[in-house]
Formats: structure tokens, C-alpha cells, sequence
């Protein structure tokens, strides 16, 4: 499939600027950011004070380690609008996460912010490929969740018409593909798994639907997925990457000429890698859990947000940017089953690797006694429903064995037996383990 290659000038100015540009550009924001977020958010004069800084001890980059984290729980004890730096006549929308492992963490945003966010979105779909006059299939859910009007006013800022579906009523959404003839659908991963499904359910071939690009967010996927997904769709699947305490889908986007991880769009939020336990600052290439810094958010500046996701931070290529790696889990959902660190991606990886599965799976966790079990269920892919389960199974059980140390149980299902996800992201884990 032929790919869109930026034409010239279709790039701002700052997508290639020189590193010295980028980093003094980045530094007189980072200023700004934490001095309007002292003056007005009382928990970050609190934090600074108590952490023994103030904004004008930040002379460089590098000074930003000096500064307090901010966290999920920070969000949560100021619910609703205590972490707003405006007043709340000043905030023209908010978004909220799903709250269920507490109270949702509120983001506000004034006009401005959602200028910027919808600059950034554009910007984002047009690094993967998208061009004014495109037709884009926004799937994503809309409403608290920040994905759907995310994309939707991305898309509309870079000049394309829009089909804001929503999440849910796959046949519709297959009716609509067929009748509308979209270019471009954003959509988590997973749910673009269960479209080409249902093309086949119905008797119909995926790969000539008329979409081209596929950008996908909102949950972490594999090199693996993306194989499965643009060999089963012939399409280019990118990725993008957004959480709603940051802004939502935007901060990062891969470029679809390099689709070599998400580039961080460094001139609106400053990334770093720390160790999660230690919480000291890792040099670029190592392994740990991203931090982000808004340079640019007025109603919610956030200073050092610990995202709790596990990933690298790598060198520019397509752009000026840094990238960031595949996302190989978190450091608040890895599961630790007698000793082993396991990530559900990993298992992810070695189920879409099986030619005779569909590539959908969960992990059921449970306690026996004082040991922790996992059983992994996964499902034969229609066109080998009459394959030996068994067999599979035992496969599956070894090379989870042998290439990740943990021992599972592992359950073979008929096609569509595995719960799908019908809007938003797909249930992984469920874990059953007392509390």
C-alpha cells in the first residue's frame, strides 16, 4: 500500500526545528508553567514548598528533577476543580476518567486549551497520514472520555469531514463504512480487531474496505496487533498516544512513513523516564515510566505526572521529536504471580503469533491458598474452528512457560467465545483474587 509522504510545507516549523531551538523554546514554557501553577494551584505552592523549590530554581531542563511528582491520587484528593489554575468560569469544558477505581480525575480546559489540543490532534492525524478533504471514522467513544471529541475536533481543525459513529453498533458501523467510504478510522485497536470480525461475520472481505489508515490509541498493543490488524484490513495501522490528565489523544503520534513509535510533541509537554521506585531520572533509551510536564495547559497544568506507563524514550527521526517505544505495560497493572512480573502485551504477543487464533484473550487471575494462578483464555479464529484445542492449548502453556517463566493454565475457546469489547478498551485482566 502506497504511503502518504508529508508534502512541502505541510510540516510546522517547530516539527523540524533544530535542537537548540526546541530545548529554549521548552525551557521559557517550563518557566511559565510552573510559576502559573504555584501562583494559582494551592496544592503545587504546597508541594514546591514542602519539597523545598521554587519555580525560580529552574534555570535548565535538567532542573525540573528538583520538583515534586504529581499523581493520580494528587488529582483525586482536589476532586472536582481543586487542581485548576482558573477560575472555573474560565473552563469552557471538562472530561473525566472512568472513575472506577475511585473518583475520576477532572481536567478542565479553557478556550485556549482546546485550541491547542485540537492544533495538536491535526497535527497527530496529519503525521499519520491523513490530509485535508479526508473522510475520517471517528469510533472512538465520545462524551467524559477524552477520545472521541478528541479525534473529532482534530480531524475538523486539519480540514477533513468528519462521521462521529462513537463506539457500539458494529453492524452499523460496517453499514457506514461501506456507504461513506472513510479514508481514515481512530478507534482503540481492539475494537478495530472486532470490525474486521464482523466483515467476516458477514460474509464480506475486510481488506477492501475503502480505509486506508487506522489510527489507534487508548490502550496498549503490540508490533504483533499492528502486523495482524494491517495484513487483516490492508491498511497502515499508527499509533497515538493521549491520557486525559495530560490532554487526551495528541500528546504523541507516529509518523506513518516511519511508524517507528509515537513522536512526543515536545514543544507542549516535556517527557522524562524515571525508575519507579526510585523515582530518579533515566537517560534516554531506558526502560521505565513515562512523566509528563505540560508546557502549555492553562486550566490544568501539570507538573512531572506520573502516568504509570512503561515505556523508552528514543531519538528523533521523522521529526525533531523524541519518540517514545511501545508501551510494554504499567507499573500499577503488572501482575507479580509467584515472583514473575507479567504484562498482559507479553502474553498478547505469543497468542497473535498462533496462525489458528483470533488474537482476543484475557488472563482470569485467582489465589489457591496463597498462591496466585493465571489462566489465559483465548479463542480459534473462525477459518480453524475445527483445530485440536488441546493441542493448542499445551503449545501456548509452554511458550508462556518457556518465554515469559510463568505457569498458566491456558483454555482454548470456539471462535467468539472471548468477551468483546463493544465501546471504549478491551477487558485484559480480570482478576478475582481477594482484596
Amino acid at each position: 500500500m502506497p504511503v502518504k509522504q508529508p508534502a512541502p510545507g505541510d510540516l510546522e516549523a517547530i516539527e523540524t526545528a533544530s535542537q537548540d531551538e526546541l530545548r529554549a523554546l521548552q525551557l521559557a514554557r517550563l518557566q511559565h508553567t510552573l510559576a502559573h501553577a504555584y501562583r494559582n494551584v494551592p496544592h503545587y505552592k504546597a508541594a514546591f514548598d514542602a519539597a523545598g523549590v521554587h519555580p525560580s530554581d529552574c534555570r535548565s531542563l535538567a532542573d525540573l528533577a528538583k520538583f515534586p511528582f504529581t499523581s493520580k491520587a494528587d488529582l483525586r484528593a482536589h476532586y472536582p476543580f481543586g487542581m485548576f489554575a482558573v477560575p472555573r468560569e474560565q473552563v469552557v469544558r471538562v472530561h473525566a476518567s472512568s472513575g472506577t477505581t475511585g473518583k475520576p480525575t477532572v481536567v478542565g480546559y479553557t478556550k485556549g486549551d482546546i485550541d491547542r489540543w485540537a492544533d495538536l490532534a491535526a497535527r497527530s492525524i496529519r503525521a499519520a497520514g491523513g490530509r485535508p478533504g479526508d473522510m475520517v471514522h471517528v469510533a472512538y467513544g465520545y462524551g467524559l472520555f477524552t477520545g472521541g471529541l478528541g479525534a473529532h475536533y482534530g480531524a475538523e481543525r486539519l480540514g477533513c469531514t468528519v462521521v462521529p459513529m462513537g463506539g457500539g453498533q458494529t453492524e452499523k458501523q460496517i453499514q457506514l463504512i461501506e456507504d461513506f467510504r472513510p479514508d481514515i478510522i481512530m478507534v482503540t485497536p481492539s475494537y478495530m480487531q472486532v470490525i474486521v470480525e464482523e466483515f467476516r461475520r458477514q460474509g464480506k472481505d475486510p481488506r477492501a474496505m475503502s480505509i486506508s489508515v487506522g489510527i489507534f490509541g487508548a490502550e496498549p498493543w503490540t508490533e504483533a496487533m499492528r502486523r495482524d490488524i494491517e495484513q487483516s484490513a490492508d491498511i497502515d495501522a499508527v499509533d497515538i498516544y493521549g491520557l486525559s490528565e495530560v490532554m487526551g489523544p495528541g500528546v504523541a503520534s507516529e509518523c506513518v512513513e516511519t511508524k517507528d513509535g509515537p513522536v512526543i510533541w515536545e514543544d507542549h509537554f516535556f517527557p522524562e523516564i524515571i525508575d519507579p521506585e526510585t523515582g530518579e531520572v533515566l537517560p534516554d533509551g531506558s526502560e521505565g515510566e513515562l512523566v509528563f510536564t505540560t508546557l502549555t495547559k492553562e486550566a490544568l497544568p501539570v507538573i512531572r505526572y506520573r502516568t504509570r506507563d512503561l515505556t523508552r524514550l528514543l531519538p528523533p527521526t521523522a521529526r525533531s521529536m523524541r519518540r517514545m517505544g511501545k508501551i510494554v505495560g504499567r507499573s500499577d497493572d503488572m501482575l507479580i504471580i509467584r515472583g514473575v512480573n507479567l504484562f498482559p502485551t507479553q502474553v498478547e504477543e505469543i497468542v497473535l503469533k498462533h496462525g489458528q487464533l483470533s488474537g482476543q484473550y484475557q488472563l482470569i487471575v485467582t489465589r489457591d491458598g496463597l498462591l496466585d494462578e493465571v489462566a489465559v483464555l483465548c479463542e480459534l479464529a473462525p477459518e480453524h474452528r475445527h483445530a485440536d484445542r488441546g493441542a493448542i492449548a499445551r503449545e501456548l502453556q509452554h511458550r508462556i512457560k518457556t518465554l515469559i517463566g510463568v505457569s498458566t493454565r491456558v483454555d482454548v475457546g470456539l471462535p467468539d467465545s472471548i468477551e468483546r469489547t463493544l465501546v471504549g478498551k478491551a477487558r485484559r485482566v480480570v482478576d478475582k483474587r481477594p482484596r
